[in-house]
């Protein structure tokens, strides 16, 4: 456990299914679906219409995000500080450069600082993905064969966490 992860409360591991339903209060996002993938080292998650601007002379970004799953008329916009400017690879060996923002995660009865980066996933089945950086400074332990291990969204609380059973296809 490192130095962070006990001043933050974070000394307990949780287990975290595949997907899980988590929230961004800093962004003002109380609910979004992510994919909690182990192969991807960054977190990232939606966001269009990204403006730069200046406060405090720092830059900032404006964007949107489409918090639903398939649902693109639900838009939240969200202001945060740029604390830096990355090239990342996607799983599909793309490069592209992106602003990182940090903010605060809440997973279960857990909440801690996570680095994010924008991007497009309008292609993409999930809105946001929860990399590896966030799972170490979050002590998590991934369960593959589950999902929504720390529970439901607001609007689906009373469901009980999901077994995945795979037939071998992806």
């Amino acid at each position: 456990m490192t130095e962070e992860q006990s001043k933050a409360g974070l000394s307990e591991s949780i287990t975290v299914g595949w997907r899980e339903w988590l929230s961004l209060p800093q962004l003002g996002l109380t609910r979004i679906k992510a994919k909690v993938d182990t192969g991807a080292r960054t977190s990232a998650i939606h966001a269009f219409s990204v403006e730069e601007f200046e406060q405090d002379k720092q830059l900032w970004v404006r964007f949107g995000v489409h918090p639903n799953q398939g649902d693109n008329d639900t838009i939240k916009w969200c202001e945060a500080l740029v604390i830096d400017q990355r090239n990342v690879t996607d799983s599909g060996g793309h490069t592209e450069k992106r602003y990182v923002i940090q903010t605060e995660l809440s997973l279960g009865q857990k909440q801690w600082p996570i680095e994010v980066t924008l991007t497009n996933r309008d292609n993409m089945l999930f809105r946001m993905l929860l990399g590896r950086t966030a799972m170490t400074a979050g002590n998590l332990i991934v369960n593959p064969a589950m999902s929504f291990m720390t529970g439901q969204s607001v609007q689906e609380h009373d469901e009980q966490p999901v077994k995945e059973f795979f037939d071998g296809e992806s």
